[in-house]
Parts: structure tokens; sequence; C-alpha cells
């Protein structure tokens, strides 16, 4: 288990979740970034770059070059072992099962043999200081990289990945996850529980938006993205990927609502 500690950042900061190969969205992120003073490490993403769209390799490019902090994904672990699947921890058979032999596919076929070491070195959790709080970021879980865990989840979920944590790095206030889509805040006791979405696909809400936080002076707030959808399923029709995530950009709501719980299908 590899940690990052980030040390103690006083600025602005921006937290985001799976920009899935969708390199529309993420630039218009980074735009947003630029407009708030936030670069490079205050930047942090909970993994998952690549996924559904059609730009793999064109959005590992830019998150090194803008030097973002990323904590590893079950996409990058996959990739990183060249893996055959991505690893996202979906039930044989489901919708998300049958559809990512597709997207998978492209993004290995496309991801360099230097952008897999690179994903191979990411850390499984960072954490930092901001304005007297100390958060820890992880992917899905920290003993299930692919853990989903949603909004309805059951308190003792949240209570054995905070402990996990815990044992890991010790105290903290604030858990920043990512995998699962959806952005959420969640109090347990004394911890924050905090999903930051994901830049790369809708929450399936019916909206084009994709989602993302910000914490300034120690304020977090869960915030829209606008980009460029058209150009991001032109991307994927050029790539063959319309199997269903390029309508679901388009509509907001997602092809494989058997991977939600009964709660928050559509």
């Amino acid at each position: 288990m590899q940690i990052l500690d980030l040390g103690d950042i006083t600025g602005p900061m921006i937290l985001f979740g799976g920009p899935y190969s969708n390199s529309h969205a993420l630039l218009a992120l980074m735009l947003r970034a630029g407009e708030m003073g936030v670069e490079g490490r205050a930047m942090v993403c909970t993994g998952d770059l690549v996924a559904y769209c059609g730009d793999p390799i064109g959005v590992v490019d830019l998150i090194r070059k803008a030097e973002i902090t990323v904590v590893a994904g079950n996409c990058e672990k996959q990739l990183a072992a060249n893996a055959m699947d991505c690893g996202c921890g979906f039930e044989d058979g489901t919708a998300c099962d049958l559809l990512s032999a597709g997207w998978y596919a492209y993004a290995d076929k496309h991801v360099t043999d230097a952008a897999r070491h690179w994903m191979g070195d990411a850390p499984d959790i960072v954490t930092f200081t901001h304005h007297g709080r100390r958060f820890a970021v992880i992917h899905g879980g920290v003993r299930d990289i692919s853990r989903f865990i949603w909004s309805t989840s059951v308190d003792d979920v949240f209570q054995s990945e905070i402990s996990d944590i815990e044992a890991k790095i010790g105290a903290f206030d604030v858990v920043v996850s990512g995998h699962s889509g959806i952005a959420f805040e969640r109090q347990i006791g004394q911890h924050l529980w905090l999903n930051a979405g994901v830049i790369g696909m809708p929450a399936n809400n019916g909206k084009q938006t994709t989602q993302y936080v910000t914490l300034v002076d120690g304020v977090i707030a869960i915030c829209d993205l606008t980009y460029d959808v058209e150009g991001a399923v032109a991307a994927m029709t050029k790539a063959g990927l319309t199997q269903g995530y390029h309508s679901a950009l388009q509509t907001g709501i997602w092809p494989s609502q058997d991977v939600l719980p009964p709660e928050l299908r559509r």
C-alpha cells in the first residue's frame, strides 16, 4: 500500500473522479482550475483516468503534464498489470460487465507502456491537511479498490472503511472517495465521507453536466461541470464506442442501471 502525503495546503483545491477518457470534460475542469488559481498537486483525482470515452491517452497526457495528483483506481491497477479486464467489480452478466469489454479493449490498445508504468506508481491513499482538517483520498475501498459505496449504503460499510483507513494513516477527519460515479456527502460519527463524483460521465440524473468538488477556505462544495458534450460524443463515435455510454453523455442516464442500488435507478 502506497501512501502519499501532500502536507498542508492552504489555497483552493479541486477534488474529482473518473475522467473516463473524456478529454473534453478534463479540459473544461482544467480551465475552471485556472480561473480559481488551482494548480498541480492541489487538483486531486480519485482515479479511473481511462474508461468509457474516446481519448484515453489524451487524458493521461493532460493529467501528467499538469502534474495533477492521482490516486490509483482499479483501471490504473489493471492497465499497469496488463490485465484483461477493468477490474471494476461488476457482477458477471450485468450491463456494466458486458459493456466494459468494448471500452476496456479500446483503452488497453491505446495506452502506452510508459503510461502503464506511471499508473503503476500511483499511490493507494493520498492525504493532506486543509484549513485544520485532515483528508484521506481513496478510490473505492481500502481492502477492495473496486468496492461500490453509495449514498444509500448502511453505516457499517462506511465505518469499516474509516477504521481501515485509520489503521493505515492514523487519525483523520474527511474521506474523499470515487469509483461509484455519483457525488454525495455523508456524516459518519466524527468523520465526513465525501464522494467527489466523476467528470467523465453524468451522475445518472438526467443532466449533461458532470460533478466535481471544490475546497475553498475550508468550505466543501459539490459543483456541476459544463463541457463540450457533443465533442466528446463525436470522439466516442469515431472510436467505435457506441455501445450506450455515448448516449449517456447526452441523456444524463446510465445504460447500466443494474449496477446501482434500487433507490438510485432511473
